[in-house]
């Protein structure tokens, strides 16, 4: 029996791939380029594409539980729902798919309207899923650390309500956990939402101040200027993403990303650990 891991050469995949080796599963991924997967060894490697549905059912074939994540590009509602047909046709009844939290609330913002639209078939359909819903990824922290460090101020504009960030590394093991449970039941597992949400919720204020004192000195944070940010960002991506990420930073000022009752407790049961904290992973990446 085989686990399909798509976007396995990403943060999260590359996670859940790890995840799952470590425990002894026997796991194909579906990679665009071979020779650029750094992969674990025994790790079946397959070319393919989202969009292309013959190198799909190649890939889902024998495959018994399906690991389905789509990045953030113009068709990603596309790929997700001809990934999810094609598997229902190979027979799989067993899936994990990586949506995101809010997917039902932040309904004007693109990538996350094309998760909820996910769900949507995933239940109507009458599938056997776990359906993940992360919210905001500690991860992406990465990308902004040049202007924390060089300029002093924490650019993200996320607003006062607050975000329950998360760390990728948390998100791979809990999805290689649902995987597994899928994988070993032995008979496909009734429809589940998860929420997925670390242990600390933070706002714009909150994050510059944990940045202070890690660096000893001060981060200021600026505000909420979701027009300056997305400027920002067509520096690194098309108008099309920069105005989807604006979009999704507007929510966040009004909506916020917080966990529902009793979400961290149910996380710290599955993983039979405590969350990895906000604080120790700017640790980690402010060194």
């Amino acid at each position: 029996m085989t686990i399909l891991v798509t976007g396995a050469t990403g943060n999260v995949g590359s996670n859940v791939v790890e995840q799952l080796v470590s425990r002894g599963a026997d796991v194909r991924a579906l990679v665009r380029d071979p020779l650029k997967a750094s992969l674990p060894g025994g790790v079946e490697i397959v070319q393919g594409d989202l969009l292309d549905v013959d190198s799909l059912r190649g890939a889902m074939k024998g495959v018994s539980t399906l690991f389905l994540l789509n990045g953030v590009v113009a068709d990603e509602f596309t790929q997700a729902l001809i990934a999810l047909n094609v598997a229902r046709e190979a027979g799989i009844e067993r899936i994990v798919y990586l949506s995101v939290i809010h997917s039902d609330i932040y309904v004007n913002v693109p990538h996350f309207a094309g998760k909820f639209g996910v769900e949507r078939m995933i239940e109507q359909m009458g599938m056997g899923a776990t359906i993940l819903r992360p919210a905001y990824y500690m991860d992406n922290e990465i990308t902004i650390k040049d202007a924390i460090t060089g300029y002093g101020i924490y650019p993200m504009p996320i607003g006062d309500k607050g975000l329950a960030m998360i760390d990728a590394r948390d998100i791979g093991e809990i999805a290689a956990i649902e995987l597994i449970r899928r994988e070993e039941s032995p008979t496909p597992l009734p429809l589940t939402r998860i929420n997925l949400v670390g242990p600390d919720t933070l706002t714009g204020a909150s994050a510059a101040a944990i940045w202070s004192d890690v660096l000893g000195r001060e981060i200021a944070y600026p505000g909420d200027d979701t027009a300056g940010f997305e400027q920002n960002m067509r520096q690194f991506m098309p108008g099309w993403m920069a105005f989807d990420m604006r979009l999704m930073a507007e929510r966040f000022v009004s909506d916020g990303m917080l966990p529902e009752a009793g979400d961290v407790d149910r996380l710290t049961t599955l993983l039979g650990r405590p969350l990895r904290s906000y604080r120790d992973y700017v640790v980690q990446i402010a060194g």
